[in-house]
């Protein structure tokens, strides 16, 4: 009852002082998005700046972890690692406005079986979701690679009733999309949908900053860098946010043209990239900009 009031005060608000390209925004149908990937910390590189504009916006996010995250450190492991990557998790839910679900299997053993695509047909139903983004199946991770797979092999299942009859079918095709990548084989990624996500970039960098098991300790373990990394909690934050402080590549910067126009384009500093899956519904620019409403000229 509440949520409906303020939804009616916004609307008589509009009413007497909004533009009508507001309104529309306003009253319009709000997107639902579902964002896949393989361990507790993957959604946040894949697409957190997004997620944070969007979930800024109304919208509905979630991210799901297929694994959980339970051999992804240097000297944790098992149920207590998967118990520290879940609270992670939920911090970052807390810090980008959306929801966060970690599936239990176990990490770095993940194939793609019937069991586990079952699992990620449900979340995308009972997420009624408008658009999956997930990784393409051609990265160096092989829990990364067979995400990718399953979400594929659950694209089409999402709408057949008996399958996974548990969990009601869903009555349209989702977008589905990939999250940028550097894989160069079999082909390299292609920027179809380029948002700016200067706005929300530290946002992101919070969202990082969250998953301390991991960006603090274990990647930089795993990568040789882990002298590097500051003791102190703000001296942390800014080392991180300037080691993702990265130059935008040409080819993402030459897709933003696109959406935001020459201008806005030269102006922004940071991105997300999506490359259209060929599984799942095949949008026209209009309905991409009805999806993504951060993408304005």
């Amino acid at each position: 009852m509440k949520n409906y009031l303020k939804m009616a005060l916004a609307l008589g608000l509009c009413l007497l002082f909004c533009t009508p390209n507001l309104m529309a925004q306003v009253i319009k149908e709000k997107s639902r998005i579902i964002v896949i990937g393989a361990h507790p910390d993957d959604c946040d590189n894949e697409a957190g700046g997004t997620a944070a504009l969007l979930a800024s916006m109304g919208h509905a996010v979630k991210f799901v972890a297929v694994t959980n995250g339970d051999a992804g450190h240097q000297s944790m492991k098992g149920k207590e690692l998967a118990a520290r990557r879940y609270a992670e998790t939920q911090e970052v839910a807390k810090r980008l406005g959306i929801t966060y679900d970690v599936l239990d299997n176990h990490d770095g053993a993940l194939l793609p079986t019937l069991e586990v695509r079952l699992q990620i047909i449900k979340k995308i139903r009972d997420w009624n979701a408008d658009v999956v983004i997930a990784p393409r199946p051609n990265d160096y991770h092989p829990d990364h690679r067979y995400t990718g797979v399953l979400v594929q092999d659950a694209a089409y299942m999402v709408e057949v009733p008996n399958v996974a009859p548990d969990a009601p079918a869903l009555r349209k095709t989702p977008v589905f999309l990939y999250a940028q990548d550097h894989f160069q084989r079999p082909n390299p990624f292609r920027p179809d949908i380029v948002v700016d996500i200067s706005a929300t970039f530290a946002k992101k960098i919070l969202a990082f900053d969250a998953h301390v098991s991991q960006f603090y300790e274990w990647m930089p373990w795993i990568g040789r860098y882990e002298k590097d990394v500051p003791a102190g909690k703000e001296e942390r934050l800014a080392w991180m946010m300037k080691l993702y402080d990265r130059p935008m590549k040409d080819n993402i910067r030459a897709g933003m043209v696109k959406w935001y126009g020459a201008s806005k384009a030269t102006k922004a500093k940071h991105a997300e990239a999506f490359e259209i899956c060929e599984y799942g519904a095949q949008p026209n620019e209009a309905e991409i900009r009805r999806l993504f409403p951060v993408l304005i000229k």
